[in-house]
């Protein structure tokens, strides 16, 4: 039985998943194996895999369901007791696995392990994630995760491993929730289990990839699933404060293609007191506004300057 398993959803990804792949196999730490979910590509992207002939690579085949079911697919044939998942379009250093080991003989009993990463803005680029911790050279217990999490979360779904049982435990992805599921299942891990951070840097996420946030019913859905929580968003106020700031990121995308109906659902959600001063100004500004400054951020991040409205 490896000791970990590296499970990695596969759709259409040619031009990315050889180096994703060859990331894993260079990984300090060997003791693991890589279960690829080809989630019925149309591409050339299986045989770039199948052009790979280590033994520990295991390949399986489902018509496209979406990401969601295709990590929940690739857990359940896994082997090992603690899985880590990679995206086929990010990467990892070498040394990925190995910290993700230190966590786990550091902290043997909790049930999930995230270590810190980078942002990559555009192809020379990248930016390390931000979070809201005063000690960041120690692998530590998370006492509050939402708290923790108010700039960058510091889960990233190829910055994460945890362990087989308890993914099953809270349910596993939502093959419902076509976009965001990794965020909805991060806060069931926060509700119901203990979370270790370590602050090395092994990951990188890329946001270069296009998204489909421009697409009205994966905001809604976001919308809805931002609400599936109110319970304990009433009792929690952390909690509260974080999933105001989920919100606040998808009002901001609603404003940027004029999806009014969408953005007044979210705004009567947030509370004022959970945002920035910038980011008030954003969620109250004209549409036009909002769009030009995103050009202005675009324009910035080509200069190799990165600003965020969360601080």
């Amino acid at each position: 039985m490896p000791f970990f398993s590296v499970v990695i959803p596969l759709y259409n990804k040619e031009t990315h998943i050889k180096n994703t792949l060859q990331d894993v196999l260079d990984q300090n730490f060997k003791d693991f194996e890589v279960i690829i979910v080809n989630d019925g590509s149309t591409d050339k992207s299986v045989s770039i895999v199948e052009k790979f002939t280590d033994t520990r690579i295991k390949l399986f085949h489902q018509d496209n369901q979406g990401a969601a079911a295709a990590r929940n697919y690739g857990i359940e044939q896994a082997s090992a007791k603690h899985i880590a998942l990679l995206d086929a379009d990010d990467m990892w250093k070498n040394n990925h696995l190995e910290e993700f080991y230190k966590s786990l003989q550091k902290f043997p009993d909790a049930g999930v392990y995230c270590n810190a990463y980078q942002l990559k803005l555009r192809s020379n680029f990248t930016h390390n994630a931000s979070y809201n911790l005063e000690n960041l050279k120690e692998i530590q217990l998370v006492k509050d995760y939402f708290k923790a999490s108010c700039i960058h979360p510091l889960i990233m779904t190829s910055g994460v491993a945890f362990k087989k049982q308890k993914f099953f435990d809270v349910g596993g992805f939502d093959p419902k929730i076509i976009s965001g599921q990794d965020i909805d299942l991060w806060i069931r891990f926060a509700l119901y289990t203990e979370i270790v951070f370590n602050p090395k840097i092994t990951a990188c996420y890329d946001k270069t990839v296009a998204n489909s946030l421009s697409k009205k019913h994966l905001r809604k859905i976001k919308y809805e699933f931002l609400n599936n929580y109110k319970e304990q968003e009433n009792k929690n106020p952390s909690f509260k404060n974080y999933l105001d700031l989920n919100r606040y990121a998808v009002a901001i995308q609603c404003k940027y293609y004029n999806d009014k109906e969408v953005f007044q659902l979210l705004k009567k959600e947030i509370n004022a007191a959970s945002l920035t001063k910038k980011q008030l100004f954003l969620l109250n500004s004209p549409t036009f506004l909002v769009k030009n400054l995103k050009k202005l951020h675009s324009y910035l991040i080509e200069k190799n300057i990165y600003l965020t409205a969360f601080k």
